[in-house]
């Protein structure tokens, strides 16, 4: 039991030592991580008025990581390890350390690239590699698309640069094309003018350029239009479904066919 007593007596002092050396590197550790965020606020906030959301968000992020590895570093300072010697190890250790990250550092570089070429800004709706969004935010890695139907799609900075994008929401006007087949049989003048009455009675049609109607091509079963206008681009979705529907309705009034693929097949006897 002496033996017990004198062992703790001994311990206690090193367990003291231990407690004042833990605790402050704990408190920096803490209020470091709070005030860290609280910078990135700013930072992100002082931005927006600058830049679009996107960007902002994403070089919060970087003021972030940057701030946290100073962190950590002092951390460690304050715990007694000998930081200097843990770079040095680093910076030896960093040919390793860029070919296992060689994905995420290229990411994180065409981010940069994003931001500096500001190819789009948070809402805009893009497509990339068959793959269609809304910009919800840029971050270190990735960037983040809502669908229409608000589903959540992740895809890699460098997918974004290294393949064709598609930005629909740039430009405030964009063309609208239609196609439609009819029968060989119906008067293709009547349906010219049918097809431009309907673009021109609708205001969300734009009349510079005016519509144009043309025929397209011969099909095998059907004599195939295009009906062509601009719209602005709040409106290309609505007015396409829209006139879709008045067209179907007014070629059933006038009776004009729109034909659907027939295969007659003759048996030899």
């Amino acid at each position: 039991m002496d033996f017990l007593v004198d062992e703790a007596g001994n311990l206690l002092p090193s367990i003291w030592v231990a407690i004042n050396t833990i605790w402050p590197a704990l408190v920096m550790l803490v209020v470091g991580w709070v005030v860290i965020g609280w910078v990135r606020q700013l930072v992100v906030k002082i931005l927006t008025r600058k830049m679009d959301d996107a960007s902002a968000f994403f070089l919060g992020q970087i003021t972030r990581a940057l701030l946290l590895i100073i962190l950590f570093i002092s951390v460690l300072s304050e715990l007694g390890i000998n930081t200097t010697s843990l770079l040095a190890a680093l910076g030896a250790a960093s040919l390793a350390i860029g070919l296992a990250l060689k994905d995420s550092l290229k990411n994180l570089a065409s981010g940069f690239l994003l931001v500096a070429l500001k190819p789009f800004k948070k809402g805009d709706y893009i497509e990339v590699a068959g793959t269609g969004g809304s910009v919800d935010r840029l971050t270190l890695s990735h960037t983040y698309l809502k669908t229409p139907d608000n589903k959540t799609i992740m895809i890699p900075n460098s997918s974004l640069i290294h393949n064709n994008l598609t930005n629909y929401s740039t430009e405030s006007k964009r063309r609208l094309d239609l196609f439609v087949g009819v029968s060989y049989d119906d008067d293709v003048r009547e349906v010219k003018n049918l097809l431009l009455k309907l673009a021109n009675e609708d205001a969300r049609c734009l009349q510079d350029p005016a519509p144009l109607v043309g025929i397209l091509n011969f099909g095998d079963s059907s004599v195939d239009f295009t009906l062509r206008m601009w719209v602005n681009s709040s409106d290309f979705w609505a007015l396409k479904w829209h006139l879709m529907e008045q067209i179907k309705i007014t070629f059933d009034e006038q009776k004009i066919t729109i034909p659907y693929p027939q295969r007659v097949i003759h048996q030899a006897e």
